[in-house]
């Protein structure tokens, strides 16, 4: 794993970076292997830059979009990470519908739901069942309790090794998520992390020792590059892990 810490100004600077290097990680995986796999992240502070991305030239046909975690509500549901991401970016742009690979949520049960994606992911990476998907890109947020994509602190799928797709929980509430196999599977992975309210999490999870169990983001360890993406709010209290 290659690491790397980048801290920027203000939260305009930190998602012109974030477009800029998730433009140029997505035309690099094309050029070498003729497309590329992003998974998405959901929360607010990756709203503007899919607003950014919108307004580039990308091989559109050439570029699947997954996400790495639901919260289990309609498509349409305010919550939808997926209504999210088609609001502030896949809508305005010519993006083949076959190329979104959103997470279902409407069979009424997140277990059963979980396991049709795992499925759609291995019939589309046609990878068999033991073997790990490789996306070429995961964009991931940090929670002020440390969480990233839907896996919470003291959760049971934060112990999941088998599966691709599982369901975590937020205060009784089932989401659906990626697991630690398939995010540290990665070729890079970058991590976006804005406000001030960030500070403590940021400053646990990037510290050399620490609990993985309250602190879920520092399970994510790809074998590829890893981004921490900062603004200067986030990232007050990082040069004391340091």
């Amino acid at each position: 794993m290659v690491s790397s810490v980048e801290i920027y100004p203000d939260k305009a600077a930190l998602v012109a970076r974030a477009a800029e290097l998730t433009a140029a990680q997505l035309r690099a995986a094309i050029a070498t292997r003729g497309q590329a796999r992003l998974a998405l992240a959901g929360g607010s502070t990756p709203k503007p830059i899919y607003a950014a991305l919108a307004q580039l030239e990308l091989p559109w046909s050439q570029l699947h979009i997954f996400w790495g975690d639901e919260r289990y509500v309609p498509a349409d549901h305010a919550d939808s990470n997926q209504r999210m991401a088609r609001a502030a970016w896949l809508d305005q742009v010519p993006i083949p519908a076959a190329n979104l690979h959103p997470m279902p949520t409407s069979a009424g049960d997140p277990a059963a739901d979980a396991a049709q994606h795992e499925a759609e992911l291995r019939a589309h990476f046609q990878v068999a069942a033991g073997s790990v998907p490789q996306f070429d890109l995961i964009l991931l947020g940090l929670g002020d309790d440390g969480h990233t994509a839907s896996l919470f602190p003291h959760t049971e799928v934060l112990a999941e090794r088998d599966r691709l797709v599982a369901v975590g929980s937020k205060d009784g509430q089932p989401r659906l998520t990626f697991t630690v196999p398939l995010l540290n599977q990665a070729r890079g992975v970058i991590f976006l992390v804005s406000g001030a309210n960030k500070q403590d999490a940021l400053q646990a999870v990037l510290a050399e020792q620490g609990d993985a169990n309250q602190y879920p983001a520092r399970l994510v360890q790809p074998q590829g590059e890893l981004w921490w993406l900062l603004d200067a709010a986030a990232a007050a209290k990082v040069e004391q892990v340091n």
